[in-house]
């Protein structure tokens, strides 16, 4: 086992342990003239080890470091940052067992070689324990237990009492939350209570400074916290926090560790040096008129539609929806806000008159598209949209989507085009303000599936984000139950941060998510660019996660059939799906992919590890998703090498400084491969009755 010191050995000091535990390992090198000879005798030895009590495993274990002598001196393409880049794993592995290193190499590479030499000798150990996974996950309470609801209600009224404070000093006539000439402090109170439930009354009296950030959490910020949010504000970073969400947090000294929605509102050092030179990491987003994006796609002019898959595309409205109900810290849009193409000026974000033409080009694009079956309104988030303008939308979706049914009556078989199956509407705001779901917005909801449903649309679903058992409050509930009278499907979206990752944490949350009837869909990891360092937990961590956590709810292949009816016809889901859980003896139902949300490739776990930078970051080998249909270009993208955005060691010694026992985390080294998990029933799409053309539409390939 590795030593807990061994994470902060010195190089000289990490040779000794090397010489101590691994002396035929130091041999070789010695005694190899060059690395060319060292890499054929390590090969040799490799093969010649015994690896104990791991079974069918061995060649396995085996490979992994096989793999690193066979790419050692590769020249590769580094896809996320458009450089080429020399693998020199086994390279640096000599020179420092002979002594002369002559490049920067850090503990961190020979810390993960060490611990992969380690596996080959002794085995590999994996947590499997039921038991010790229920402990684990007790750790973490949720929204609805009756002590975090008794901090938060002493939260939103320490909140109360600012709001009235910060009401009587506003000077703004226009304003409609004003209080009354001669209102007492408890009528102040009782009128600012009563605008609580309002999502508009939280949208006017957001957060947008570090200084009342501070205020609105009892002043609990660090002086040291406090300097980089303001360096982030003169940077012209976006702050914007809603009271509700700010009660959520816990300010006292006991109570409840709030960490994981922590840093979702308060920005780290790497995050706040790189604002402003953010790149996109999702290729496809950056999109010149007139030409096809990286997937292949030629797109209207402006920024409203993304597009990666044949069957997907995702639509971003020029309303509010351009906005969100607060900036997550890990927004895989960052890009997009740095450009201010997304924004939180929800005044100049309402429709303009220009925005109605657009809409029909837009969806007059959609009918002209030969595959295209699903469509996602996002943003920023889609509720953030008043009302009438989230009407208008889905009556337009609704409107193309028949008159692409009715066309498809005169096209022969064979040359038919995918009908619209599938309409989806991505919001956190379930999350951030549970408020904004009123009875006028959920008959909106009804209305549209109720239409949609007699023209061939099957799938209607709320896309939504929770990142911790904490969010799920007795106002989500509300809001989560209201949608699903509404006959839509709630899924929701993890993203794999460093705190979410901790041991128990995601398995915690799909628990609570499938007890109020919510369906897990994906688990991100979080993407790899400098700016996301602090949040960024490696895939290795995701693997280990699925094998040794999730694996608790996967359910018999004849009770999945089971699931994905009970999911689709019985109502309330949160009544049945527990049942069926208790039933199966299942913790909850493990029915989302961890996946890496790949540049221009798409969403995929299917990795082996080829390679570590003299950092100590992993260079993994990816390919794409062979479950689902990617555009052409995938053919043509080559082998595809992505190298992580943090060591290992770096990433233990992060949740070493949140107070986690490392010894739970153990088996992290040995998860240097994966396979993308097959797709949950509930987000496959139902077969046609019709056969759809090969041709595509609106594609043309790069280069033509």
């Amino acid at each position: 086992m590795v030593k807990k010191n061994l994470f902060d050995l010195e190089l000289s000091r990490l040779l000794k342990q090397y010489k101590n535990r691994f002396p035929a390992l130091y041999d070789l090198a010695i005694g190899s003239k060059n690395v060319e000879e060292f890499k054929t005798q390590l090969t040799s030895y490799i093969r010649s080890c015994p690896v104990p009590e791991i079974g069918e495993r061995e060649n396995e274990v085996k490979e992994r470091i096989l793999r690193l002598v066979e790419f050692d001196g590769k020249e590769i393409d580094e896809l996320s940052t458009a450089t080429k880049l020399q693998i020199q794993t086994i390279t640096s592995l000599w020179r420092f067992l002979r002594g002369d290193l002559s490049a920067h190499v850090s503990p961190d590479l020979l810390l993960d070689l060490y611990r992969q030499f380690e596996i080959l000798e002794q085995g590999e150990m994996r947590m499997c324990d039921k038991n010790w996974l229920k402990r684990q996950m007790n750790r973490w309470p949720g929204g609805l237990d009756p002590e975090v609801v008794a901090i938060r209600k002493k939260n939103k009224q320490r909140i109360i009492e600012l709001l009235i404070r910060k009401i009587d000093k506003r000077v703004s006539p226009a304003s409609r939350y004003q209080f009354a000439p001669g209102m007492t402090w408890d009528e102040k109170y009782q009128q600012v209570e009563e605008w609580w439930n309002s999502s508009r009354f939280h949208l006017v009296m957001a957060v947008k400074s570090p200084t009342e950030l501070n205020l609105f959490l009892g002043n609990t910020l660090s002086d040291e916290t406090m300097k980089l949010l303001f360096r982030a504000r003169k940077k012209q970073m976006p702050f914007f926090v809603t009271p509700y969400y700010l009660s959520l947090l816990n300010t006292g000294s006991g109570g409840y560790d709030d960490r994981t929605i922590r840093t979702y509102i308060l920005y780290s050092e790497e995050l706040v040096d790189t604002y402003g030179d953010i790149k996109a990491w999702e290729r496809e987003d950056e999109v010149e008129p007139g030409k096809p994006n990286a997937a292949g796609w030629l797109l209207p002019e402006g920024n409203n539609i993304h597009r990666r898959y044949p069957e997907v595309a995702i639509l971003i409205p020029d309303s509010m929806g351009r906005a969100c109900g607060g900036l997550c810290a890990s927004c895989q849009r960052m890009y997009d806000f740095q450009s201010q193409r997304l924004n939180f000026d929800l005044e100049s974000l309402k429709p303009k008159d220009s925005w109605d033409h657009r809409l029909r080009r837009l969806m007059h694009y959609f009918e002209e598209d030969s595959q295209l079956r699903d469509i996602l309104i996002t943003g920023g988030d889609a509720f953030m949209s008043q009302n009438a303008t989230l009407r208008r939308i889905l009556d337009a979706v609704f409107r193309m989507a028949m008159r692409k049914k009715k066309a498809n009556e005169k096209r022969p078989e064979g040359e038919k085009y995918a009908e619209l199956q599938r309409v989806r509407l991505g919001s956190r705001l379930l999350a951030y303000l549970p408020q904004r779901v009123t009875p006028e917005l959920v008959e909106i909801l009804r209305e549209f599936r109720q239409n949609a449903s007699v023209i061939g649309v099957k799938q209607f679903y709320i896309q939504t984000h929770f990142q911790s058992p904490l969010e799920v409050t007795p106002e989500a509930l509300q809001a989560i139950q209201a949608i699903q009278d509404a006959g839509w499907t709630i899924t929701n979206q993890l993203v794999f941060t460093v705190a979410a990752s901790r041991r128990g944490h995601t398995a915690r949350l799909r628990q609570v998510l499938n007890s109020v009837g919510v369906v897990c869909y994906y688990t991100f990891s979080v993407k790899g660019y400098r700016e996301n360092y602090a949040m960024y937990a490696p895939n290795s961590r995701s693997i280990q996660e699925s094998y040794e956590e999730k694996s608790f709810g996967y359910m018999p292949k004849e009770k999945r059939e089971e699931l994905y009816q009970l999911i689709r016809t019985r109502h309330p889901l949160g009544k049945y799906l527990p049942r069926f859980l208790k039933e199966n003896k299942l913790l909850f139902a493990g029915t989302d992919r961890n996946v890496l949300n790949l540049p221009a490739i798409g969403k995929s776990m299917t990795f082996v590890t080829v390679g570590i930078m003299n950092d100590g970051k992993r260079i993994l080998k990816f390919d794409h998703d062979s479950s689902r249909r990617h555009s052409p270009v995938i053919d043509s993208l080559g082998e595809v090498y992505i190298v992580e955005n943090k060591s290992v060691a770096a990433y233990l010694r992060q949740l070493r400084e949140m107070g986690e026992d490392l010894k739970d985390y153990k088996s992290i080294w040995s998860f240097c491969e994966g396979t993308t998990e097959a797709r949950f029933s509930i987000y496959e799409y139902p077969p046609f009755d019709f056969r759809v053309t090969e041709n595509m539409t609106n594609y043309l390939s790069i280069g033509k």
